[in-house]
């Protein structure tokens, strides 16, 4: 005898049996449904106008936490110290320059000693009156007291009592670091963004690295000779370009010391002697000639903690003007270069 085969019939879609492929397609339809009801549910709850508002505030919810959270995906933490090791990756040294202005002086000092990066901090003394034992006392404590770190920074009055204005930049002896970044003394720069600014020096430690940009375009022709205007802040950004950052905020190498007091032509050092106020010129179009290239500004905020400078004094304007085009025709040729770059640290930006 033959032995008994089993025949199974598939069920068609018509035959009102219930296989497991069709309650899988029937359980995923009612989960696809189920959101479109309770935002049906909600929106007869709160109403048209409520509803819309609802939308708004949660995607508003959306947008925050993955703002707070993008940075830890992407292996940021923005509360991470943005200092940089002063032995790992050389540090810079403070040229602060003081001129009748202890009280500055003193909150200067103070918080440029709390910066972890800082090696060293040298003040360029150029008054007449020598500083007094007390003010050296203090002022060695403060750097005691606000450094942060086990290498406290190495303290030093540089004294030129003629008051000399290209003492300024005069060599320094036994510096550590290749970077200086000069300063005024009623200028304060937070540690983290002079931080940020040392990095991008580091990227390029030839060139100025600064805070202060300034502008120069040919105005007019005079004899036959180019006139050029010296353009501020407003001018800067009005015409969206830069071809200076000045030393009242800002780093360079240390060779530029040199540079500037044994190689530039003493027929410039005796100009800018002669007219008090043309030192910071003097060295941008100094490192400009060196390089063949355009400085760097930096954004980032900065305070001017004192009054009103000679920036703000009438007849300022012609006198920059006027020193701009007299040490141009010294040079005997414009070496500044024009750009509209600027280093922007993205940690601090929403779109970058």
């Amino acid at each position: 005898m033959s032995n008994p085969v089993q025949i199974r019939v598939a069920a068609d879609a018509g035959d009102g049996f219930d296989s497991p492929a069709k309650q899988k397609a029937a359980n995923r339809s009612a989960y696809s449904i189920r959101p479109f009801l309770y935002l049906r549910r909600a929106k007869q709850f709160l109403g048209a106008a409520k509803f819309k508002l609802f939308l708004v505030l949660f995607a508003l919810s959306v947008i925050v936490f993955v703002s707070s959270r993008l940075s830890s995906w992407m292996g940021w933490n923005p509360h991470q110290s943005s200092s940089v090791s002063s032995t790992s990756r050389g540090g810079y040294t403070v040229l602060i320059n003081t001129w009748r202005q202890k009280s500055l002086l003193k909150q200067t000092v103070a918080h440029y000693s709390s910066c972890q990066s800082v090696d060293a901090i040298h003040l360029v003394w150029s008054e007449s009156e020598q500083p007094s034992e007390k003010l050296k006392t203090y002022l060695n404590k403060i750097v005691v007291l606000k450094s942060q770190k086990a290498h406290k920074p190495n303290f030093r009055f540089d004294i030129n009592a003629d008051g000399e204005p290209n003492s300024r930049f005069k060599p320094i002896k036994d510096l550590k670091t290749d970077a200086i970044f000069s300063v005024d003394d009623d200028v304060v720069v937070p540690c983290s963004t002079l931080d940020f600014a040392f990095s991008v020096w580091q990227s390029a430690p030839f060139t100025m690295v600064g805070f202060v940009p300034r502008m120069h375009w040919l105005d007019k022709e005079q004899n036959n000779a180019a006139y050029y205007r010296y353009g501020g802040w407003w001018s800067v950004w009005w015409m969206g370009t830069y071809s200076m950052v000045l030393s009242k905020a800002a780093f360079f190498h240390r060779k530029y010391l040199d540079l500037y007091t044994h190689e530039m032509s003493p027929s410039i050092q005796d100009y800018v002697s002669r007219e008090r106020t043309c030192e910071d010129i003097a060295m941008s179009l100094y490192v400009a000639n060196a390089t063949s290239g355009p400085p760097i500004w930096v954004k980032g905020k900065i305070y001017e903690i004192g009054a009103s400078g000679i920036s703000s004094l009438r007849g300022h304007s012609n006198r920059r003007n006027k020193c701009l085009n007299d040490l141009i025709s010294l040079y005997g040729t414009l070496p500044l270069v024009s750009t509209n770059v600027k280093a922007v640290s993205a940690r601090k930006e929403w779109l970058w």
